[in-house]
Formats: structure tokens, sequence, C-alpha cells
């Protein structure tokens, strides 16, 4: 019998194909789980409208169901509400920092038009003192840094709410 804290349980092996550290829970894309008569409703959150990874992450979240022999699904896409780095784990923030990308700062960086930018610490050895290399990184999500202490290039994962 399928239930919901099963399904859950296996998402988590699903990963983010950009961030391939972060699970699909980690991310915080995945909205909700709902079983009914073992019929599996998952409804997943893009990080942005028009996010490349989406039909791979939908994809891969197919292959899992069906290597854990579930063959009555249905994934949804929600765009409303827009997915915020605040829907992340704790832990998956923590992993993003062990991979070298620096995981998204308390506050919304909103540096480009009103102040001076937010510090960014470098995620390999922890210094402040950083400087934005380009407002787009590796990915639409991140942009590029480098530390001016290690002298060592790292992705932010930007802070969006």
């Amino acid at each position: 019998m399928v239930n919901e804290k099963i399904i859950w349980a296996y998402l988590e092996d699903v990963y983010d194909p950009e961030v391939p550290v972060l699970s699909i829970i980690d991310l915080g894309i995945v909205r909700s789980v709902h079983v009914k008569n073992n019929h599996v409703n998952i409804t997943i959150t893009p990080t942005y409208t028009g996010c490349p990874a989406m039909q791979t992450i939908e994809q891969d979240i197919t292959v899992k169901l069906a290597a854990e022999g579930i063959s009555s699904y249905k994934i949804e896409t929600a765009i409303s509400p827009a997915w915020t780095t605040d829907w992340m784990s704790e832990s998956g923030k923590l992993k993003l920092k062990e991979y070298g990308i620096a995981p998204p700062q308390d506050e919304v960086d909103k540096s480009v038009l009103f102040s001076d930018p937010i510090v960014v610490p470098c995620p390999k050895c922890d210094a402040p003192n950083t400087r934005l290399v380009s407002q787009f990184g590796s990915t639409a999500c991140k942009a590029h840094y480098q530390c001016q202490e290690c002298r060592e290039p790292f992705d932010y994962f930007k802070c969006l709410r």
C-alpha cells in the first residue's frame, strides 16, 4: 500500500540535474504529495518559470516511481505561488556550501538597484571578503563570485522571495 510518507522518501532520491548534490526535496520544489486509492498526485514548482531542468526532473520522478512499482500517478507543475529560496531545506543549504556553492543569504539581494552588495561568504574558506563577478552564473538561479582571500571563484545561489 502506497502512502504519502513513502512517496516523500522516494523523492529524496531524485536530484536536481543542475545541482546534483540537492534532492528535489532539499531544493523545495515539491509542493505536495497526495495519495488516494493508490493513485499518486505530485505537485512541483520550478525555481523560475521556464527552468530547463524541470522536464528532466519530471522524467527522473517518473523513473523513480516506476522503479518502485508505482504506475498510477500524475505530476503537475504549479507556478503560483512562485518558488522562493525560503522553501529550501537547511540541510540543502549546508549541502550547497559543502559542494562549493554559497547558499542563499537571509536577505533578498536588491543591491543592484539600491545599495552596496550583500556579503556572500566564500563557501570554501568562509571569508566575507568576496566580490560579485557577474549576476549570472552557470545557471540563471546563480550569480558568480570570487573570494578575495583564497582567490577561488564560486557560484552563489541567489536568494529569491
